[in-house]
Parts: structure tokens; C-alpha cells; sequence
């Protein structure tokens, strides 16, 4: 048994020698042409061209690729018909680069960053008695073209949102913030996907002690694989206990270039069409970025209204239950004689009639938006009617408790966050639950326990409920309202004391 794992593990170890070869690359063509054919058997994506050039044919070269990352088209005219131009003694490194008609040509050394450059889309060419090889910046990734976004739709303003390309989404940024301060800095993360993640920010304007803390816990992740933002987010946010986002993801390069004229940083992950904005404060998650372009006024109206139903969508039900349960002197008399005929054929109590509604809500709200799109709404609103006038006509739910649950969940669709609305979706029971007990009391201390956790939490050292607390003067006019765009000049504090804290005026 012993010597079974013994040769298993030597096994393994050889295998592992293959991947993790540092070897340098060998000035004869044949032996590192072996080495490839190690590496990628059983890969039938991977092409392996071996070839002569020169005017007669007698300079041996070889070009691998991955099929369907490069234009084979390019290779053709920038690579293969400018070798065959060379002369014989034109097979130097020099005059190779030279002939080679291709913007952007690597030396490497190391089979280990030739395995990723050949991940990463670019062909890569083996030059016989030549100890190096030529990474080629032909590659030409199949990507989604850039559309709406789908999860932050406005009526007003840009309709460009981010895709799975990490080449399109920063030249996105840069074609917004188009000065020499805007930095993107790039990292390696992932054992196995190696997928590149770049942190942007603007020189001067971000404290570089933020950019320093976000890549030492980006580079303190130890996965496998990295494929979408998400997965990055939950690895280095300060809270990951707290059912509350600390990070700020978006779909929109008009939000995320805003949050780096802010002073913050983000996180561009390739593969993913969301960025991550950090540090990230709560009333950046109750606001939509259609404030900032319909006029002070009306973006105050709106944040307000939205600020107000945020509470319907957490207390709604719950208020329903405690009031109808501990509290029927609070009910006007003939409006409590209506809910007591209502309820008097329903076999259950309140809570449960909440608790059964929101559950089935839920439930199909889910269900709707895992259905194809031609479907999905269709079915969630006809699945609640039907459903809804069934459970009255069954006596098994309230007229009023089904009014109850579709303002409440009016008022959720209403967060303009995606990841606030699950939060707010999820602390709705367990309130249900304590006000089903104590009644009132159990709201009030639900909204004490929400207030001292969301005070206790840090985004990257900034508090969460900034800038009303700590309050901070110049950053409390975007908070609960939006101010006028000239009065908010001041950036937010966690700028420091840079080389210009002021964002508008002279």
C-alpha cells in the first residue's frame, strides 16, 4: 500500500513537473517543440505549426496558438509572408523583429510565461537556435458588444454598460477620465484561471494607502479560479458576517469613473461586466445614477420617495402584523371591523399569513427571473394574480395581507441596488418573526440592533454610514438629498489632504 502511494505521488509530481516547468526555453527548436507536446496533449484547441522560412527554406521555426483567441488571418499576412521575405542569414533575433509586422512582440524566456501567454490569446513563436521565443499581440477574443445595462437602467443618461472584455471596459474608463492620472495597475489572481484583475484609480486624487490595502488582500486570495467580481468582493470585504454590501458593484462606467473622481478606487476582473467601487458608504447604495442628471429638484423628490419606501419594503409587513396582533387600538374602528370580517375565515394567525405570502412572493420572483426572458415577467405576474385571488377565494390568506405584500414588494423594487434589495428582503422575516412576539417592541429593537450594526461597519477603514455618521458637512448634501452639482465641491474625506481636495469651482 505504501509503495502504491509512493508511486502515485511521484506520479503526480511528474505530472506537476510538466505545468510548472521554470525552466528556461533551449536554443533547439526540438526540444522545446517536446516540452509543448507535453504540456498540451489532449488539448485539441491547441495548434502546433512547425515551418521553414528564408528564401530557402532552410531556418526552422514553430508557431503555437490557441484556436479561436488569435486572427489567423493576421498571422498569415504580419507573421508567415514577412518570415518568408528574410534572407538565410537574416536569422537573428534582431532582423526577425524587425521583418515581424505586428504591434506588439515580447521576449520570453520561461516556459512558465509561455503557457501564459498562450492562455492569455497571444501565438507564440520558436525561432531554431534561437534561446528565447516571440509572444505576438495578435490575439482577438470573441466578446459581447457594448450595450445597456441590464441591471441599472436610467431614462436619462449613458447607455453603455460594461462587458466580459477587460480591454473594452478600461478603454471605456478612459475614454471618460482622459488625463495620465487615471492609473490602472493589474494583478494575477487564481491558480488555475489566472485571470487578470486591474485596480483603477486617479493619481493624487485616492489615498495610496487605499490602493496599497487592496492589493494586499487581492493578493492574499488563494484560489483556484476567479470568474466573476463577486468572488473577489467577498474575499476582501471588511464585514463578511454582515448580511450588508460593503462594496459597490456596478454595470454602468459612468457610475464607476464618478466614484474615481470621488477619490475612491475599483476593480475591473476579467470575464465580468461588474466593477467593484470601494470604499463603498450606505447611501451609495440607495442612489441611482439618474439623480445626477435629472436636476437637484426632481433627484431630491425621487431620493426621498425612494428613502421613504425603503421603509415600507422592511417594516411593512411587520407593522401590519404587530398592529392587527398587540396593537388594535391604534386601527380606526371601522377600518378594524372590515380586517376582522376579512380574517375571520382564515384559519391561520397573522405572522403566518405574512410569513406564507412572502415566502410565495419571493418564491416567484425568483422563478421569474430564472425563466427565459420572453417568459419570465409574464409568468411572475400571472403566477401572483392567480395565485393571490386563489389563496382569498381559499380563505387561506386575508384580501388585506395580499395588499400588504404587493406594497411591500413595490416598495423593494424600488432600491436601485440589486445586492441592498436582497439585504433588505432577507431582514424582513427575522423583524416579522421578533414583532410576531413583542409587537412594536419588537420593531423598535429590530431598527435599534439594524442602526448600531450598520454604525459598527467599515468599508476599507471608512465608516459606513458616513457622511451622516461621523457626520461630515461637505458630504451630507448627497445623502438623503441631492444637492445642487456647484454646492457639492468638496470631495470626501478619505482624499486626505491631496493635492486637490476641491472637485469643482475656482
Amino acid at each position: 500500500m505504501m509503495n502504491w502511494l509512493r508511486k502515485k505521488k511521484e506520479k503526480n509530481h511528474s505530472k506537476d513537473k510538466i505545468y510548472n516547468d521554470h525552466k528556461k526555453v533551449s536554443d533547439r527548436l526540438a526540444d522545446s517543440e517536446h516540452i509543448l507536446r507535453q504540456a498540451y496533449s489532449k488539448s485539441s484547441d491547441i495548434v502546433i505549426k512547425s515551418f521553414t522560412f528564408g528564401k530557402n527554406m532552410r531556418t526552422q521555426a514553430l508557431l503555437i496558438y490557441l484556436s479561436g483567441t488569435v486572427d489567423v488571418v493576421q498571422i498569415d499576412e504580419h507573421v508567415l509572408k514577412s518570415l518568408h521575405l528574410l534572407n538565410d542569414q537574416e536569422n537573428d533575433l534582431e532582423s526577425i523583429k524587425n521583418a515581424l509586422t505586428v504591434p506588439e512582440i515580447i521576449e520570453v524566456n520561461h516556459f512558465d510565461r509561455i503557457y501564459h501567454e498562450i492562455s492569455n490569446g497571444h501565438p507564440v513563436l520558436f525561432i531554431d537556435h534561437l534561446p528565447l521565443a516571440l509572444s505576438l499581440g495578435l490575439s482577438k477574443w470573441a466578446t459581447r458588444q457594448v450595450e445597456d445595462s441590464s441591471t441599472e437602467t436610467v431614462i436619462r443618461g449613458p447607455k453603455e454598460g460594461f462587458v466580459e472584455s477587460l480591454e473594452t471596459n478600461t478603454s471605456l474608463i478612459r475614454k471618460r477620465i482622459r488625463t495620465p492620472r487615471l492609473k490602472i495597475e493589474q494583478i494575477i489572481v487564481g491558480k488555475y484561471s489566472r485571470t487578470p484583475v486591474v485596480i483603477s484609480y486617479i493619481d493624487g486624487l485616492c489615498d495610496p494607502s487605499l490602493v496599497e490595502e487592496i492589493v494586499h488582500r487581492i493578493k492574499k486570495i488563494a484560489m483556484d479560479g476567479i470568474f466573476e467580481s463577486g468572488m473577489i468582493q467577498e474575499q476582501i470585504q471588511d464585514a463578511q458576517w454582515s448580511p450588508f454590501p460593503t462594496i459597490f458593484s456596478t454595470e454602468r462606467p459612468d457610475s464607476f469613473c464618478g466614484a474615481l473622481i470621488e477619490g475612491r478606487a475599483g476593480i475591473l476582473i476579467d470575464g465580468s461586466p461588474f466593477a467593484l467601487i470601494l470604499p463603498s458608504t450606505f447611501f451609495m447604495f440607495f442612489s441611482s445614477p439618474e439623480d445626477y442628471y435629472s436636476g437637484f429638484i426632481i433627484g431630491t423628490a425621487i431620493r426621498l420617495l425612494r428613502i421613504s419606501f425603503l421603509f415600507i419594503a422592511l417594516l411593512g409587513p411587520s407593522l401590519y402584523v404587530a398592529v392587527t396582533t398587540f396593537h388594535q387600538e391604534m386601527i380606526p374602528t371601522t377600518l378594524l371591523i372590515s380586517i376582522a370580517q376579512s380574517h375571520e375565515q382564515v384559519p391561520f394567525p397573522t405572522v403566518v399569513e405574512a410569513i406564507l405570502m412572502e415566502v410565495t412572493f419571493e418564491a416567484l420572483r425568483e422563478a421569474g427571473l430564472r425563466l427565459p426572458r420572453q417568459v419570465g415577467p409574464a409568468i411572475s405576474i400571472v403566477g401572483a394574480l392567480v395565485i393571490g385571488q386563489a389563496a382569498i377565494q381559499a380563505s387561506l390568506v386575508s384580501p388585506l395581507m395580499v395588499i400588504v405584500v404587493a406594497i411591500t414588494a413595490i416598495a423593494s423594487f424600488m432600491i436601485p441596488h440589486y445586492d441592498a434589495s436582497n439585504t433588505v428582503r432577507l431582514l424582513r422575516f427575522p423583524i416579522i418573526l421578533l414583532t410576531s412576539m413583542f409587537g412594536l417592541l419588537g420593531i423598535i429593537f429590530s431598527v435599534i440592533a439594524i442602526l448600531i450594526h450598520l454604525c459598527s461597519l467599515r468599508s476599507f477603514g471608512v465608516p459606513y454610514l458616513e457622511p451622516l455618521a461621523p457626520f461630515k458637512k461637505a458630504g451630507s448634501i448627497d445623502t438623503l438629498i441631492r444637492g445642487p452639482l456647484w454646492k457639492m465641491n468638496i470631495r470626501p474625506h478619505f482624499t486626505g489632504t491631496l493635492w486637490n481636495k476641491k472637485r469643482s469651482g475656482k
